[in-house]
């Protein structure tokens, strides 16, 4: 049995992986470390200005910039995902069990034994319904914001990591979230992550 578990959620937008993220970490009594709670730790491990850590957040660094985990080039978009990166390591090394939303946290502690990497996919149709509710847009307007998100997910975490976003070979568990909803979601994951952590 592990003393610890640290569930990584990457998500296609619209696909409610944020909110899966959260009532997961609270149907299991751990904390969920999502773009709120990760930027106020990086700007205090970092010294950085917290406003500053949020605009450069999960942003890949622009050309001609490149670099892998461990090997920047000194953009401030590197500066950042550098010290998200180092904050999410000391998350770990806490000992603390959790969820982490994005952030190439299934790369970042992709050696440590203790990590469940996840992530969710939905039905295009139902993404979209879902960020226009939210966000109260039009389908269309939805439809656009969701692949311009997705992109920039992707660019981010192509930048930084070895493994490709959304690719199967990366992760433990991948679920379509328009299966079962929400909640039938975080159900499956948790059965899963409960599995895990006894075995």
């Amino acid at each position: 049995m592990k003393n610890q578990i640290i569930i990584t959620v990457g998500r296609e937008s619209g696909s409610g992986g944020h909110a899966i993220a959260k009532k997961l970490a609270d149907a299991m009594g751990i904390a969920c470390y999502d773009k709120k709670k990760l930027v106020e730790g990086t700007a205090q491990l970092s010294g950085m200005n917290k406003n500053y850590v949020k605009k450069l957040d999960e942003k890949p660094a622009g050309f001609p910039f490149s670099g892998r985990i461990g090997a920047f080039e000194e953009s401030p978009e590197s500066n950042v995902a550098r010290m998200t990166f180092e904050y999410i390591r000391k998350i770990a090394d806490s000992g603390e069990s959790c969820v982490i939303v994005g952030r190439c946290a299934d790369s970042v502690l992709c050696k440590n034994p203790n990590v469940l990497r996840v992530f969710i996919v939905g039905n295009v149709e139902d993404k979209n319904r879902r960020l226009a509710g939210i966000q109260q847009i039009s389908l269309e307007e939805a439809d656009e914001e969701r692949r311009q998100t997705d992109k920039v997910r992707r660019t981010y975490h192509n930048f930084y990591s070895d493994t490709k976003w959304g690719d199967s070979r990366a992760y433990d568990l991948i679920i379509n979230s328009s299966k079962l909803g929400i909640q039938g979601t975080v159900e499956i994951i948790r059965s899963f992550a409960e599995a895990f952590k006894e075995a």
